[in-house]
């Protein structure tokens, strides 16, 4: 909201329809998305449409309470700006870069406008380089890129900001950059719970928050994601440092473009979304990219409406992505946790030249595995496992015990759960799902695999024994847990 005001250009609104703002202006017309004050500075409203030579509709990023028709506005001269610079680091911010985390304002920061442009083709970094998290069915299956964007794609309650949170929790320590979460159309819960556990956990000081919650109007919530991401460059074109985006929910922000869209009376498309849903995406991911002076890496998590991967809002965001990490709710309901479907899931970097030889002929056998043992389960749940014949009761043997062992325990969930965080490196991964798959743990109980660490533990939890009647019978129902 630091702009400066131009004190010769005044306006008067002329019609308030929900959070849009018509204004007449006798002077000189202020330019699109240029920010506007009304009563002593209480509302902001951002001009998005010139209706004429006199007349600018927009809409209001505070809420509209007490703006009525003949009130003054003031054209602050400039748009949203957000602010930069060391002194953020650590803090906790809203659309406009006020501070809510109960402390002063930062005072040593610049301001920049939120509305930039991607970097250019030439500045662009093209190497491909591998991003490790930590966590084993995503390092394995579907590796993130370093300066690339993935998705975590779930319906509600299947673990998206669990997944997330974890990712940071994991990141911050092996990473020596900057990570900017950013909230969009989230609960304020959310937020106050992660502010608190990164705190906890001493990352917070390499770390800056951006909240436009769900009872914000639609304007500030779209708006939120580019004051991240001006915050974002700042570290990756000033100080040279990678940064590490979180976006919880990319959904929210297509959300929110709708509904601004929709109180401006544009036509709507497919599925009442805004006509222009596929320019405001691109505008907002392209921004995120590779440098020749750092990188942003980001991790988005993307709401699926009622599980319809066929939505625009999940199109579009696909066709952004490096990596698409699907959360299931039958994987959910199983207690496979992280609730990742291997089968859906994808990535780019999954390639020989990128991961190495071993790493992907490994990758595909698992995939065909789990694959094989998915067309099975209609025959074992009519039939029993005792058709089949000994050759598929050995896929459905390893694949079952691979299900188990791509589990984890999260640090995240340690006071859930009981159960102790593990951080798996890709090699003790990739060495666990290549002894399963020769079928070195067939005399071993599937629980002994499910929730643990490198695939040593399973040695200490369980002594091989023959593998019992009732575990057979099974194999076409949930796990035992």
């Amino acid at each position: 909201m630091r702009n400066k005001t131009s004190p010769s250009n005044f306006g008067v609104v002329v019609s308030v329809r929900g959070s849009v703002v018509d204004i007449r202006f006798d002077g000189q017309l202020p330019p699109i998305y240029s920010l506007l004050h009304a009563k002593q500075g209480q509302i902001a409203i951002e001009v998005l449409t010139q209706l004429d030579a006199h007349h600018v509709r927009g809409i209001a990023l505070t809420p509209t309470q007490g703006l009525a028709r003949g009130i003054a506005v003031v054209d602050s001269g400039g748009p949203l700006t957000a602010p930069v610079g060391q002194e953020i680091l650590s803090r906790m911010f809203d659309v406009f870069g006020n501070a809510i985390d109960r402390q002063e304002e930062p005072t040593d920061v610049q301001w920049r406008s939120v509305h930039r442009a991607p970097p250019p083709l030439a500045r662009r970094s093209t190497k491909s380089e591998i991003f490790e998290t930590g966590i084993k069915v995503i390092d394995v299956l579907m590796p993130l890129e370093r300066g690339g964007k993935a998705g975590l794609f779930g319906g509600a309650g299947v673990g998206k900001t669990v997944l997330l949170t974890e990712m940071i929790h994991n990141m911050i320590g092996n990473q020596k950059g900057v990570s900017i979460f950013c909230g969009i159309g989230e609960r304020c819960r959310e937020g106050e719970e992660l502010y608190r556990d990164m705190k906890e956990a001493g990352v917070l000081p390499n770390m800056v928050m951006v909240f436009g919650q769900m009872n914000e109007p639609p304007g500030s919530r779209f708006r939120v994601g580019h004051v991240a991401l001006t915050m974002a460059e700042y570290f990756r074109d000033d100080e040279h440092r990678d940064v590490l985006l979180l976006i919880d929910n990319i959904f929210r922000f297509i959300q929110a473009g709708s509904e601004v869209s929709g109180l401006m009376g544009q036509m709507p498309s497919r599925l009442g979304y805004q006509p222009t849903m596929g320019t405001e995406l691109s505008g907002l991911e392209e921004r995120i990219a590779n440098t020749d002076t750092g990188a942003i890496t980001s991790i988005q998590a993307v709401y699926v409406p009622a599980d319809d991967f066929t939505d625009p809002a999940a199109v579009h965001t696909f066709s952004h992505l490096s990596a698409s990490i699907v959360l299931s709710r039958k994987r959910a309901s199983e207690g496979l946790y992280p609730a990742i479907d291997p089968l859906q899931s994808s990535s780019r970097m999954a390639t020989p030249g990128v991961i190495g030889e071993r790493h992907y002929v490994l990758a595909q056998e698992i995939r065909r595995t789990l694959a094989q043992y998915a067309e099975l389960k209609d025959i074992i749940a009519m039939l029993g496992l005792e058709q089949l014949s000994p050759e598929d009761r050995n896929v459905v043997a390893r694949a079952r015990r691979l299900e188990r062992f791509l589990t984890q325990p999260f640090f995240t969930t340690e006071q859930f759960t009981g159960l102790k965080g593990k951080l798996v490196s890709l090699a003790d991964a990739l060495d666990g799902c290549e002894r399963i798959l020769r079928d070195e743990f067939k005399d071993y109980p599937e629980s002994a695999l499910y929730m643990i660490g490198t695939i040593d533990e399973a040695e200490g939890k369980a002594n091989p024994g023959p593998q019992s009647k009732t575990e057979v019978e099974d194999a076409g129902d949930t796990h035992e847990s």
